[in-house]
């Protein structure tokens, strides 16, 4: 397969890749076993690195399985991860799991994202909590964080809201730094100028000491509610679409919560 034209090389690639986890080639050397010499003729062009060097510098540098791919596509070789669809016959076992934890976790919220944070599907507990989000935002690609943000979202409903927001914003940074995902960076720039959300370097209050985590705190239908979150991934992933799926899932951080979420989604069953 040829190089990509006009595109960065695999050694210019890998070069950005290490200085994104602010790594010497000394230190990603240590880290790949191999020279410090070698990595720099690699980087710079003077030596061709096999196939398996190039997954071998990538795992050590915790490269995202679909950046793996253009790396190796930079150097002329074929992708190795596919990318298929959740509707496939072969994905079938990981919707039934995604279903089976989903439909578990009631009546609390779950919800499944992709790398973007667009939603993939969520359970009752979620359509409840939901339920006065204007219908646009709920439409796919309905997705999660603007959701959570936008003035006509969740935000109004927030009673932390600058908290709330700060985490989010917080770990969406950590993603885009870890990615260099553009489109990361363009969702992070446009929930950032929501009114009322602040980034945590914005902030000038410190979290308070006594506090075991962070609770989403929300007031819906004249209800307190407060819940804390999980995230889980798919660690062995070797497909794409698997290994950019995240779980989030909010448990009751209180009776009276537990309580309300157990009424509504009880309600709202089908008769």
């Amino acid at each position: 397969m040829a190089l990509p034209e006009g595109g960065p090389s695999a050694g210019t690639l890998l070069r950005e890749w290490r200085r994104r986890r602010n790594l010497s080639q000394l230190e990603l050397a240590l880290r790949s076993a191999i020279s410090a010499r070698h990595l720099s003729f690699i980087e710079t062009g003077r030596a061709q690195a096999s196939r398996e060097m190039i997954l071998h510098l990538a795992e050590r540098l915790e490269v995202p399985l679909r950046d793996r791919n253009r790396l190796l596509l930079a150097a002329g070789f074929a992708p190795v991860f596919g990318e298929r669809s959740l509707e496939e016959s072969e994905m079938a076992p990981v919707r039934e799991a995604l279903e089976r934890f989903l439909a578990a976790h009631e009546p609390y919220p779950a919800i499944v994202v992709d790398r973007h944070w667009n939603v993939v599907a969520f359970n009752r507990g979620v359509a409840y909590v939901n339920h006065n989000v204007a219908p646009e935002l709920r439409t796919a690609p309905a997705n999660a964080l603007r959701i959570a943000l936008h003035p006509d979202g969740l935000a109004p409903q927030i009673s932390n809201l600058a908290d709330w927001s700060g985490f989010l914003l917080a770990r969406l940074r950590r993603e885009i730094e870890a990615t260099g995902d553009p489109e990361l960076e363009a969702l992070y720039e446009e929930l950032a100028a929501y009114p009322g959300v602040a980034a945590q370097e914005d902030r000038a209050d410190a979290p308070t000491a006594n506090e075991i985590m962070l609770k989403h705190e929300l007031r819906l239908d004249d209800t307190d509610l407060a819940l804390f979150c999980t995230f889980t991934t798919f660690g062995t992933a070797r497909d794409l679409t698997l290994a950019e799926l995240s779980i989030v899932a909010f448990y009751p951080a209180n009776r009276q919560t537990a309580e309300a979420l157990s009424a509504a989604v009880s309600e709202a069953q089908p008769d």
